[in-house]
């Protein structure tokens, strides 16, 4: 650890063009009907902070440290806040972050903790949500403990805090830079006090990500005087926590107000600097905080919908503003950024990096909808994953702070990339990209620049079996079925990606890898289930045991990942015994025990409607099934009860991990009237929409609106279609129906009918 106290001249040159603040604009306030408390409670794991979309910074308030409701460090049921950290995810399974924490006091100031299972700091102070406020780029709450209104606000790269304090001759600011989300291990920190109105700082973490750096820089509108706190402490526990703090002290009159800028980088001190004095040159909070406001109505204007339901409008406009907060802005505003090599690299700020890709959630959803509102900024993500590739050596399947974290299975950069491209949406390196498909879906530990311990997750020998041996055998591989399926469907995409590359030998090799799946399907019981080495089923088998990510499945049961065939739902109907069987089996999901069963159940499986799992991401398509198989009413039906059972405008109104973003974007998408069941393949599935009217905001000024004709709460049955004036007969239209631009009018009514029925076997259940 290294302390310096020193001036810094003129060492940082000029400033950089705003980048995260916009003209006014005539666009409407669609923030007022955002409610970013939705997911703070139950296990959503979202957070308040006051962000900009896809920014690189997250100041937010933390009220605990640790356990699975710490993810974001944000809980709604607390009445007390540590401080406001600088760094978060949002609706994440996983906790890292919280960087930078800093916290107003008045009095003797206490930050001394030595109890290791306290969720609360020796300078926390309580609160009321009665005092507390959060809208899009802005949050307040006030601190009674220290009798201080706190008030944040953000650009892209850069915070800045307004506290309004009472008279006192002792107050101050604590800046802990040894504090992080569930107490992670500092392998590097330094703190520096410039002069009497800056400090900057230095730390490296390991805990998620194994390699995380934070640089930030503070200015502070008020001189203080100052102790650096940089010793250690001996927790109750015996273990011996190295303190690294700033305590600022100064006078204030009644009300005065202190106003505190910080910046932060992953590349150095001088380019958190950079990043705040870009971005917030003066000291017009005010101006930030309209500035993120218009920022977020931009954003949020991609979408109009039309509905006399409130509280139906706070939950998605919310929706939409989840889905804009990660993945995150990596690069600073000179252009440079930290790869997955670890080495600082020179980018350029119109084609930056992005980080925190949670690519297992988010391929399903998230970014589908991203090739919807805006492909431009998708392609970017997809710059940023070919970069991570050729800096790292292979995909991420979990990137953090350009860290291969090695979490969750499967290699879902591909259907990410290739789903653009079937879109049409190419701007990138194309035969770079399949290059690296190619190298993401073979068994090949070389050349990947990541920790030791991370390599086996990241490049696992399930993949080799899957190559070698066509299976992979659950007595040799953890996870064996969920990994065997998710790699099917990656497979069939390399095998689309390959045809369209010209590369026919690839496309046959990959066609036989996507047909794996047919495997581990048990036809005695109609379930997906482990095959061991022998050829021989895992015995016993219980279709709803669960051991967190200890058995053959992620996240699931048998019950949810036996429909995992997204690209082949043809073949799935078929081993299931034909149409009626498929039903009958489809149906049993919804009705089937919500009971799990096993010692070490998974937390992840949650929003049960029978064992059908909204709350995690392997059974969002599963709905949809039903489309395929002229039973079109029940996916109109179930979607319906979804949106009733599994979403609300309130702090517990997500039924699992928002997942950053993908919770959020299956309930636009749905709400809209459809989703895709298979990206890679452009056809979306109608569903039931929600609201009389939506009208999606293309780029080049094009719209597609979805008009909804006799909608309410009892009508979720479509009576007919119309795609621009033409009769619609099937629930499936192409992604190029969007792009073009037009109109979808659907005719909603409260029984089921028998539009979408492909084949005359009609259910006795469908209008005669």
């Amino acid at each position: 650890m290294k302390l310096k106290t020193f001036l810094i001249v003129g060492c940082l040159g000029g400033l950089f063009t705003l980048s995260s603040c916009t003209a006014p604009t005539n666009v409407k306030d669609y923030s007022a009907y955002v409610n970013p408390f939705i997911g703070t409670g139950g296990h959503g794991h979202t957070f308040p902070g006051a962000v900009v979309p896809h920014g690189m910074i997250q100041p937010s308030p933390d009220t605990r440290i640790d356990g699975w409701d710490a993810c974001s460090g944000y809980y709604y049921a607390d009445s007390t806040i540590n401080g406001f950290s600088h760094t978060h995810v949002s609706g994440t399974g996983c906790c890292d972050y919280g960087d930078v924490l800093l916290m107003p006091t008045v009095g003797k100031q206490q930050y001394r903790t030595t109890d290791p299972q306290s969720q609360r700091l020796a300078y926390a102070s309580s609160f009321s949500h009665k005092n507390e406020i959060a809208e899009p780029g802005y949050y307040s709450v006030f601190l009674d403990t220290y009798q201080v209104k706190a008030e944040i606000s953000s650009t892209k790269r850069g915070a800045i805090h307004r506290y309004t304090f009472p008279e006192n001759t002792e107050s101050g600011f604590i800046i802990d830079l040894d504090y992080s989300l569930q107490r992670q291990t500092n392998s590097e920190m330094e703190i520096e006090v410039i002069s009497d109105t800056e400090i900057c700082g230095h730390k490296k973490t390991t805990y998620w990500a194994f390699d995380q750096y934070i640089n930030f820089y503070a200015k502070f509108s008020k001189p203080f005087s100052y102790t650096l706190v940089t010793d250690s402490i001996t927790m109750d526990n015996g273990k011996r926590l190295p303190v690294c703090k700033a305590l600022l002290h100064f006078n204030t009159s009644k009300d005065e107000q202190v106003l505190v800028k910080v910046g932060v980088s992953a590349v150095d001190i001088a380019g958190a600097r950079k990043n705040v004095e870009s971005e917030i040159p003066g000291w017009d909070f005010e101006k930030v905080r309209k500035d993120a406001r218009t920022a977020w109505n931009e954003y949020l204007s991609k979408i109009d919908i039309t509905t006399s339901d409130k509280e139906d409008k706070a939950i998605f406009y919310t929706a939409l503003y989840h889905t804009g907060i990660s993945p995150n802005l990596f690069t600073d505003a000179d252009g440079r950024y930290l790869g997955m090599d670890l080495e600082v690299h020179q980018g350029d700020t119109l084609n930056p990096i992005y980080t925190v890709f949670s690519l297992w959630d988010t391929f399903r959803a998230l970014h589908p909808l991203m090739t919807i509102i805006d492909p431009d900024l998708n392609n970017h993500f997809i710059n940023s994953l070919i970069k991570k590739h050729q800096e790292g050596g292979i995909y991420p399947m979990w990137d953090l702070a350009s860290n291969y974290t090695g979490t969750m299975i499967g290699y879902h950069a591909v259907p990410v990339i290739v789903d653009a491209y079937m879109k049409g949406y190419r701007n990138f390196d194309t035969k770079e990209a399949y290059k690296a498909c190619l190298r993401a879906a073979e068994y090949d530990t070389t050349g990947i620049k990541c920790p030791d311990l991370v390599l086996p997750h990241l490049m696992p020998k399930a993949k080799y079996y899957k190559n070698a041996i066509g299976y992979i055998p659950c007595d040799r591989e953890n996870e064996s079925v969920a990994k065997a399926l998710e790699y099917a469907y990656d497979d069939w995409c390399i095998s689309i990606f390959a045809e369209a590359m010209s590369d026919f030998e690839s496309k046959a090799k990959y066609e036989r890898f996507a047909k794996a799946y047919e495997f581990y399907f048990d036809k005695s019981i109609r379930f997906m289930r482990g095959l061991d080495s022998k050829s021989e089923w895992r015995t016993p088998f219980n279709p709803r045991a669960s051991t967190h990510r200890s058995d053959d499945y992620c996240e699931g049961t048998a019950w949810q990942w036996t429909w995992f065939v997204p690209h082949d739902v043809e073949g799935l109907v078929n081993l299931m015994g034909g149409e009626d069987a498929f039903v009958q089996k489809l149906d049993s999901l919804f009705s089937a025990d919500s009971s799990l069963e096993g010692e070490t159940t998974s937390s992840d499986i949650s929003g049960l409607i029978g064992q059908y799992a909204h709350g995690n991401e392997p059974s969002h398509h599963v709905i949809h099934l039903y489309n395929y198989v002229n039973h079109p009413w029940r996916t109109q039906e179930l979607v319906d009860s979804v949106y009733r059972s599994q979403y609300a405008n309130s702090i517990e109104g997500l039924s699992g991990n928002e997942d950053c973003g993908q919770m959020s974007a299956w309930y636009i998408l749905n709400s809209m009237g459809f989703y895709q069941v298979c990206p890679g393949k452009p056809v979306y599935s109608i569903g039931r929409p929600a609201f009389d009217k939506a009208v999606i905001n293309l780029p080049e000024g094009k719209t597609f609106s979805i008009v909804v004709k006799n909608n309410g709460k009892k009508n979720k049955y479509i009576e007919s279609v119309l795609l621009n004036g033409k009769a619609l007969n099937i629930p499936f239209f192409n992604h190029q129906d969007i792009a073009n631009g037009g109109t979808m009018e659907i005719k909603m009514t409260d029984h089921p009918t028998k539009w979408g029925v492909l084949s005359p076997a009609l259910s006795s259940k469908e209008e005669e």
